[in-house]
């Protein structure tokens, strides 16, 4: 797809295109030494030998994490070579984070590639700017941006080169605490099809340009204008945000977040690293930056297990049981067993999409039912044999009121497929109450190496048994089943974008009970209370264009269960829907890639 010119009309849009581009040691642990006069009794050697000794905090951050300062030579030629190795590695194994120094840069073009973070090391984001851009294009694929995944911006201050900075991402990346002293472009060069995407607690002084994105969600930010809208725009929270008027055109607007606590992020306090914690919100609006320091607390470097590609899942969990937190430093990491966060208040923090890849089965991460957790900027693969669950919030029957510290889990993602043949019953389940989901994407792949109706088969994306659950900015795609079961009371998602399974090879594959196809999001029969903003669900079913999916929502039909600014899409006529939620909403029809929308429901 092509346009003439970046004017106010969006491009038409065409279907996502499917086809894809095609160790370290542990860190030695330290003990403490035995004097020696005091020569140890067999017993106590004995029991030495089973004891572990103690783990220690901070420490390197490993040879992928890669820091500059002002001063340091080459800049640009590094960020090159990293780019040059991870534009087009889709389903490779590289990790890295790019991490910049307080002060300023000048004459920078930092492009990112799959697998990189981009981040500053101030408190706040104007403490480290760049004259300069941090660019994510799609040349790589022909100018199509839909598969520009897994990449991130963090905590910078950008003066684009020509006024305004190209982030033409897809999913799973994530642009936060970012301040753009000028406009932000969201399309590729060319405004080819795109399908993003994410903003929150940043600043662009200018104009938002989507173009060509499918669907956007911009929470707590604050932006001088935004251009237009193609399916599924939500703003929460943003001063500046166009005024609600979906569907046309589809801004779905909300005043203010009703509860949100912005993601971990490291920082310098002179040379010392330091992990900040910001504070819950609630009715927020804006960034959270704006007024000077940050409001939250902040953790030493050397309260954190600095983990490496190859420690042990029982190593990580010592550590954790030592009372230390987790820095999770760029690479893949292979779990025996999940990984146990028992303890209140603890952070599980990734840098440059470290990879969590459970074996024989396990569950990757299992939290308690526990106050204050935040688990964020990591991935999830799937491995070959089949996991019951990937990602668990709460044990089942977690019903402890944590509404005063609740768990995040943010840019936290699972893919299930595609880097190779992964399966997993269940993907993430919610089982904490007031747990808050701040940016998400569930993915079973439709590309890649291992994937097919069974071969990556993965029935549940999302299942929220937990009540008081909030969602902000929910993507799920692709699963066998329901993308998002939610059975828990008082559920709120603000945004959620989903594409129905493009590969079920028959009407059969698909039907559930009477009802034709399995809905992306169902909310549970028992729920009496649940609310959604801005929900999109798309089919395209490329394998059998002939299937029908019912619809895209199920709910109990009550005066507590609402939903607003809903829509279907059926991508170039590949099946259609017949509904949109229930048996409420107009048909799909035809090849013209035109919504049905619900604005209010019941």
């Amino acid at each position: 797809m092509s346009a003439s010119s970046p004017d106010s009309r969006p491009p038409s849009i065409g279907r996502r295109t499917l086809l894809g581009a095609a160790a370290v040691a542990t860190p030695a642990v330290l003990g403490v030494a035995t004097p020696a006069a005091a020569a140890p009794s067999p017993a106590a050697a004995a029991s030495a030998r089973k004891k572990p000794r103690a783990l220690p905090g901070g420490g390197d951050l490993g040879p992928n994490v890669i820091v500059f300062d002002p001063s340091t030579p080459g800049i640009q030629a590094r960020l090159d070579q990293v780019f040059r190795q991870q534009e087009s590695a889709q389903f490779g194994t590289g990790r890295y984070a790019l991490l910049f120094k307080p002060g300023t840069y000048n004459g920078l073009n930092a492009q990112l590639g799959f697998y990189t973070s981009i981040a500053g090391l101030g408190l706040s984001p104007d403490d480290t700017t760049i004259n300069g851009d941090v660019t994510v294009d799609a040349g790589w694929f022909n100018g199509n941006a839909t598969q520009n995944f897994w990449r991130s911006a963090e905590n910078l201050a950008l003066v684009p080169v020509n006024g305004t900075n190209r982030w033409a991402v897809a999913q799973a990346a994530p642009f936060r605490r970012m301040h753009v002293r000028g406009g932000l472009n969201l399309s590729p060069d060319g405004y080819g099809w795109a399908s993003g995407g994410y903003i929150a607690d940043s600043r662009i002084d200018g104009q938002v340009g989507p173009y060509s994105q499918q669907q956007w969600y911009t929470r707590d930010s604050a932006i001088g204008s935004w251009l237009n809208g193609v399916w599924n725009m939500v703003f929460s929270g943003v001063e500046g945000a166009p005024a609600q008027s979906f569907p046309n055109p589809p801004y779905t607007t909300l005043g203010t977040t009703p509860i949100s606590r912005e993601k971990p992020f490291l920082y310098l306090q002179g040379n010392d690293y330091r992990v900040f914690l910001p504070e819950k919100r609630t009715n927020a609006r804006g960034v959270t930056w704006g007024n000077g320091t940050p409001r939250g607390t902040s953790l030493p470097l050397s309260q954190f297990y600095v983990a490496r590609p190859g420690v042990s899942a029982a190593t990580l969990n010592q550590a954790l049981a030592e009372g230390l937190h987790l820095l999770l430093t760029p690479g893949i990491y292979h779990l025996d067993r999940p990984i146990q966060v028992n303890r209140a208040g603890t952070v599980v923090l990734g840098l440059g999409y470290a990879t969590l890849i459970p074996d024989g089965g396990a569950t990757a991460v299992q939290v308690a039912d526990v106050d204050g957790v935040r688990l964020a900027g990591f991935l999830v693969d799937a491995g070959p044999v089949n996991s019951a669950t990937l990602l668990e919030i709460g044990p089942r029957g977690a019903s402890r009121d944590h509404s005063a510290n609740p768990t995040t889990v943010q840019d936290v993602f699972v893919r299930i497929g595609g880097a190779g043949a992964g399966k997993a019953t269940t993907s993430m389940v919610i089982n904490s109450r007031h747990t808050i989901v701040d940016h998400t994407w569930v993915w079973r792949a439709d590309h890649g190496e291992g994937v097919g109706w069974e071969t990556n088969r993965a029935d549940y994306g999302v299942v929220v048994n937990g009540d008081d659950v909030l969602a902000t900015g929910l993507f799920v795609e692709h699963f066998n089943k329901y993308d998002v079961q939610w059975n828990g009371q008082r559920g709120r998602t603000i945004f959620f974008q989903n594409e129905k399974a493009y590969d079920a090879p028959n009407q059969a594959a698909i039907q559930n009970g009477s009802i034709k196809g399995y809905a992306a999001y169902k909310v549970g029969d028992g729920v009496t209370t649940h609310e959604g903003w801005g929900l999109g669900s798309y089919c395209y079913y490329n394998v059998n264009p002939s299937i029908v999916q019912h619809h895209g929502f199920a709910a109990p039909v009550r005066s507590g269960v609402r939903f607003h600014n809903l829509l279907v899409v059926s991508l170039g006529g590949q099946g259609q829907y017949e509904c949109v939620i229930n048996d409420t909403g107009s048909p799909t029809s035809g090849t013209s890639t035109v919504p049905s929308t619900v604005v209010s429901y019941p």
